[in-house]
């Protein structure tokens, strides 16, 4: 169980960020590490004021090391290749996998990812973790253009991998981040003129400060689980 002070200040950091559960013994303990495992919004995110940052901000006083591991354009197939060195090598307590933007958004030159693939390779990611030790939590992709009720051309990609997350995380017991969700919710209650950027991103993929403010607050709350 959480030391008081710990749990206090777990809790504070999340009101500072709009508010999240109360964690957990099962959640993220002092002197654990995280490692955040993605693309460009998690090496983005890893900067000033990225939701990587406002994890590590809330959570460095209390001995949580919180690392972000994101290469740009990078997809699923990708995070195997360097599992070992940029994850297992590091011995986290919690792996975060944040994929699947690229996955979709590279058919545009006929070199994303298929279906079956990305879901095998979620399922292998998850192998090798949990057998070095590590928790593994699951991250669905968010947006490619913030249009509402499904008028972005590559919605449809998005919904079935945002799916194809959701599958795994339910069939191995992970802890689910459901961003897709999220984000089409939040864009429909306030994305009033229909924009393609701007509400939650800066350029329909990459998050903006609001973006980045509420991905922290989600990831804190799924480290309380």
């Amino acid at each position: 169980m959480f030391s008081k002070p710990f749990k206090s200040a777990l809790i504070l950091a999340c009101l500072m960020l709009a508010g999240c559960s109360m964690f957990s013994s099962r959640g993220v303990k002092p002197g654990e590490r995280v490692v955040f495992f993605g693309d460009s919004i998690t090496f983005f995110g890893d900067r000033p004021g990225g939701y990587v940052a406002l994890v590590r901000d809330g959570l460095a006083r209390d001995g949580v090391e919180v690392i972000g591991a994101g290469i740009p354009a990078h997809k699923v197939g990708d995070l195997m290749e360097r599992v070992d060195k940029d994850v297992i090598a590091k011995k986290p307590s919690v792996v975060v996998i944040y994929i699947g933007i690229n996955d979709v958004w590279h058919w545009r030159r006929n070199q994303g990812t298929t279906q079956d693939v990305f879901e095998a390779d979620l399922n292998a990611l998850t192998d090798k973790i949990q057998a070095a030790g590590g928790r593994v939590i699951l991250v669905t992709p968010t947006v490619i253009g913030e249009k509402k009720n499904g008028a972005n051309k590559w919605d449809p990609w998005l919904d079935e991998f945002a799916g194809i997350t959701r599958k795994v995380a339910q069939d191995r017991g992970l802890v689910l981040v459901d961003l897709r969700a999220l984000f089409k919710d939040y864009t429909q209650a306030h994305n009033p003129n229909d924009l393609d950027k701007g509400i939650l991103t800066e350029d329909t993929v990459h998050l903006n400060p609001t973006g980045n403010k509420l991905v922290a607050q989600q990831m804190l709350k799924a480290l309380s689980k």
